[in-house]
Formats: structure tokens, sequence, C-alpha cells
């Protein structure tokens, strides 16, 4: 019935990979349903930040929902250190930081060892120069695998959602957001989430409309 049954089962037994869920957004895009297919895509870019075809596909399904918000800017250093942990995936920042430090510990073998004075003070600056630069890789490998395992971000599900003042039925209406919108949640009371969207408008929304990337 559903020609994309077996990227479900992968996904149901756990397995996980940004081709599979790049795989699963194009399906539900293909269906029209993009609540779903943004959902997907965003979790391919956790798994693979700097993966252009997964970011193409996510902006162009993201024209397709109703909310059309302008997000802050970002803070420019903040906007850099994250442009440079994204450009690649944390599996290959951890391997790079293992070559840097292998190389790092070659070049202290080489000051050890080394009969020649020039030979011994390039192989104690090679060591420190390559033990330095995997410091920082770990870094990035590090933060990008935080960002990669935050629960803090979700999709809106439901076709409306009246976003409220507090977490509360009755509670004064703040705004309206419609399915497809992804959100960051900042708290849960119950079954009831406070949300930011990009513009920096918050409010409270029950849990049922959205789902967790």
């Amino acid at each position: 019935l559903f020609p994309y049954t077996t990227l479900f089962r992968s996904a149901d037994g756990g397995f996980e990979s940004p081709e599979l869920y790049y795989n699963l957004g194009n399906a539900f895009f293909k269906l029209n349903d993009y609540p779903n297919a943004i959902l997907w895509y965003e979790r391919a870019k956790k798994l693979n930040p700097a993966a252009e075809d997964i970011i193409f596909n996510l902006n162009v399904a993201n024209t397709r929902i109703s909310d059309k918000i302008e997000p802050i800017p970002e803070l420019f250093y903040i906007k850099w250190y994250r442009g440079v942990v994204q450009a690649m995936p944390v599996d290959r920042w951890a391997t790079l930081s293992i070559i840097f430090l292998a190389a790092g510990f070659a070049g202290f073998i080489l000051f050890l060892i080394a009969r020649f004075l020039w030979l011994r003070k390039a192989g104690f600056r090679v060591g420190v120069a390559f033990i330095a630069i995997s410091l920082f890789t770990l870094l990035f490998a590090s933060a990008g695998n935080r960002f990669r395992s935050a629960s803090g971000e979700a999709i809106i599900f439901d076709p409306t959602v009246t976003v409220k003042s507090s977490p509360d039925e009755n509670s004064t209406e703040i705004f309206v957001i419609h399915e497809g919108t992804k959100v960051t949640i900042l708290d849960r009371i119950g079954d009831w989430y406070e949300i930011r969207i990009a513009n920096g408008s918050v409010g409270w929304l029950p849990g049922t409309t959205l789902v967790k990337i």
C-alpha cells in the first residue's frame, strides 16, 4: 500500500542515518505531507548539518507551509561558531581529532629519538601544533554531538494551533501557528510545552500538537 514501508521499518527499528531520514523526507514531500517531510529533513540535518541536498530540500519544504516567520539574526560569533561546528558531521570531526592526536604523538616521539638538534626541534613544534589542533577538533566534535542530541526542537503537526499565555486552555490567546512550523521547546508542565518561534515570540501549547525532532 505504501511504497516506502522499508524506510519506516528501518527507522522504527532504531536504525538512523542522514540518508535514511533524507529519503523519508523525500517520501513525505512527494505525498505533499510537508510537516512530516520537514520533520525528517530536520532529523537528517542533525546527523549531517553540511549536506547540501538536505538543506536544499528542507528549504523547499518550508516554502510550502503557511507560516513564513522571520528569524532573529544570530550574533556573528555564534553564527560563525555554529557554522564551523556544522561544517562536517560529528564522526568526521572525531576522526580528525584522532588523526591529529596521533600526528602530535609522532612529533613528540621524533623529538625524543632524533639525533640532530634541528630534527628534535621540528618534532617538538609539530607535536605541539598537532596536539593543539586535535583539541580544537575534539571541541567541535563535542559541540556537534550536543547539537545533534539536543531534543529541544519540534515540528507543529496540527493544522492550526493557538498559542496561549500560560499552560491553561482558558488563558489568553497570544498568536497562531500552523503545521510544519519549527519551534524551540523551553519548558514543560504536564501536557503543555512552552515554546519559542523563530521571531522570538514565546507561549504555551498542548504537547499533542507537536513532534520532537
